[in-house]
């Protein structure tokens, strides 16, 4: 990547046990930069670390362009009602709220539980998301 474009790892505070790495990509002239982060959430995390995560967020959301990647493990999240059964899941969504991010995955990306999310906050930065084939032995669906 440090090849193609012309990039910077940004630290976004103490990382308390977050599984994340966030970078600034350097814009064009007449376009701003874009933070892009990769983000893991483990599927029993303490309600403490999904806290400084939304901290972290909340830091990056500053940007005018951001894309958040990865697999965030609230299966009983209801994308098309946005709701959730559990405490940490409606929690989760309240920081999407708050940080003005949209979730452009629509279609389950495990077992018929979408888990593997692209969030933004401009819908032009990601186009054409397509979910299918798996990577080596993951049990996950490639999103692309």
């Amino acid at each position: 990547m440090r090849e193609q474009l012309e990039c910077i790892e940004l630290c976004l505070g103490a990382d308390e046990g977050v599984e994340s790495l966030w970078v600034r990509i350097k814009g064009q002239p007449h376009m701003g930069d874009v933070i892009v982060g990769v983000y893991y959430r483990p599927p029993e995390q303490e309600e403490e670390v999904d806290e400084a995560a939304y901290r972290q967020l909340k830091v990056a959301s500053q940007s005018q362009a951001l894309v958040l990647v990865g697999d965030f493990n609230h299966p009983d999240i209801s994308w098309e009602d946005h709701t959730a059964r559990h405490t940490q899941s409606r929690r989760f969504l309240q920081s999407i709220d708050d940080n003005f991010l949209m979730q452009v995955v629509e279609e389950p990306t495990r077992r018929g539980a979408l888990l593997d999310l692209v969030l933004t906050n401009k819908e032009e930065l990601v186009e054409d998301v397509k979910v299918g084939g798996r990577l080596g032995c993951s049990d996950h669906e490639m999103v692309e």
